[in-house]
């Protein structure tokens, strides 16, 4: 029986630079087919012209060992490919049916059919799982629930191949588990899944087998019990990876950050206490809601806290807005480093100086740029930022570059309190080891680092120590050597009482 999928030979380049060499691929019935890779390594490129959303230079498609033409997004869906995208392509204004729909809305006699869509919205809703009235506003619904929603518009359109990008980087937990009941249900239903994450343990979880792309070319497969998470890394970045979170231990100096009693609009009625040392790394865990991302932006001005002290460096200080963080010592990489951290139209030398154009400023009014080009250089050398050079626009480097960018922006401040929130979020494994070893370095030299990451992997490879959030307070903390995943979802589910005084 031949294969559900099949691409040959495909070829894609821009100017001056190969994206696809000779690249092959297949899919089988009712099959859950992992493609991996380091950011540039090609297989967005690849998604892209198997939706359609991009010719191929060359190479032939096969459904079911039958040439088919794909060069459209109509044709793509024609022969029953459908893409859903990492960014969810739902317009919030319409209600669900009319997602579903969207483009293909039942008529009769010229007039939208609303309660025939609704009534057959709820079939294809019913195959993902999701209750919910089809009348509903999509603006309305979680992240979780919208992903359902881009799931039943594909279903609707009788795809045969589902090609998931990054399903779960915006899910819970709780979501993520309801996401894999719905894959699993769907590969009964003889569907194949084209599955992208860089979230390994998922892919250990879920895969059938695993196509791994490396510079644009096939770097290897691996298929059942080959598929672990050691394999795969090294199938990625070309060698072994022996220490993945590089810690060393190195004595700790005084209180860095200090926070006393910090609320926030999200839970006004709890609060959070802790103590970071300078040179330390504190990991912030919890599930998705706990208010993890509300505490960094309180701590950074982002919003008003509504109670709460902040010591940085054993000096109190009042942080009402990001300006006055700033001055404080305090520095934040936000989650979403496109819409917050980087402005993707600039070049790199541009965004690299953005933070400290006011400080370096000619009198007040005038731009330096000696000073912007050093610290455009100093973080491009010390960063590794790779970049054909400063003038590069960031939106077209890699997301572990950008990153990069995002960081040397915050590090040319000197900051003494570093906040990461989400520091290493859909970038590839290469990437996520040079953030960690730069992490290291910093905290080496005395830097305070407090960092929230919803990988466990991450939290307890990379911290000294583990403070767990539930309702916006501080449950408990975990010390280096107490770090277990049962430990931490124990104090993330409101269990264990609250620690409300954490010693350094």
């Amino acid at each position: 029986m031949s294969d559900l999928l099949e691409a040959r030979g495909v070829v894609k380049s821009f100017p001056g630079v190969l994206a696809l060499r000779e690249v092959n691929l297949r899919l089988g019935h009712g099959e859950v087919l992992a493609v991996l890779g380091e950011n540039g390594a090609g297989k967005s490129t690849l998604m892209k012209i198997l939706a359609g959303v991009q010719p191929a230079d060359a190479g032939e498609f096969l459904m079911e060992g039958k040439a088919v033409g794909i060069g459209s997004v109509r044709e793509a869906l024609g022969a029953g490919i459908a893409l859903i995208h990492q960014e969810l392509n739902l317009a919030g204004n319409l209600d669900v049916a009319a997602n579903i729909f969207l483009g293909r809305e039942r008529r009769r006699f010229g007039l939208v059919e609303e309660e025939r869509m609704r009534r057959e919205a709820r079939r294809f809703l019913e195959l993902v799982g999701l209750e919910v009235d089809p009348a509903t506003l999509v603006s309305m619904l979680p992240i979780g629930k919208q992903q359902l929603v881009e799931i039943a518009k594909a279903l609707s359109v009788d795809a045969r191949v589902l090609i998931m990008d990054e399903p779960t980087s915006s899910l819970s937990q709780a979501e993520a588990e309801q996401l894999f009941v719905v894959v699993k249900d769907l590969v009964s239903r003889g569907v194949s899944v084209i599955y992208i994450s860089h979230r390994l343990s998922e892919i250990v979880r879920i895969a059938d087998r695993v196509t791994v792309l490396r510079d644009g070319e096939n770097a290897g497969e691996l298929t059942g019990g080959e598929i672990t998470h050691e394999a795969m890394v090294q199938l990625m970045v070309g060698r072994d990876v022996d220490r993945f979170y590089q810690r060393t231990r190195h004595a700790l100096g005084e209180v860095g950050l200090e926070v006393f009693g910090l609320r926030t609009a999200a839970y006004p009625e709890h609060a959070a206490s802790f103590q970071v040392a300078k040179g330390e790394v504190v990991g912030v865990a919890g599930l998705v809601g706990a208010g993890r991302t509300e505490m960094l932006e309180a701590l950074f001005g982002v919003r008003p806290a509504l109670a709460g002290e902040v010591w940085v460096g054993g000096e109190r200080v009042h942080i009402g807005s990001p300006l006055e963080a700033i001055a404080a010592g305090l520095a934040l990489v936000p989650e979403d480093r496109k819409q917050q951290g980087a402005i993707l139209n600039m070049a790199v030398l541009e965004n690299a100086s953005l933070a400290s154009l006011k400080r370096d400023s000619r009198g007040g009014t005038f731009l330096n740029r000696e000073a912007e080009q050093e610290i455009a250089d100093e973080g491009i050398r010390d960063l590794s930022i790779r970049t054909p050079g400063d003038w590069q626009l960031v939106r077209y480097l890699s997301g572990g570059n950008q990153q990069k960018v995002v960081l040397a922006k915050w590090l040319a401040m000197k900051p003494k309190v570093l906040l990461l929130d989400e520091p290493t979020r859909g970038i590839d494994v290469g990437a996520k080891q040079e953030i960690y070893g730069l992490i290291e370095a910093l905290a080496r030299k005395g830097m305070a680092i407090l960092f929230v990451s919803s990988e466990m992997e991450e939290v307890m490879g990379l911290s000294d120590r583990v403070l767990v959030m539930h309702e916006g307070a501080v449950t408990g903390e975990l010390q280096k050597g107490d770090l277990s995943e049962a430990r931490i979802m124990s104090l993330a589910t409101g269990g264990g009482g609250v620690t409300m005084e954490v010693k350094v």
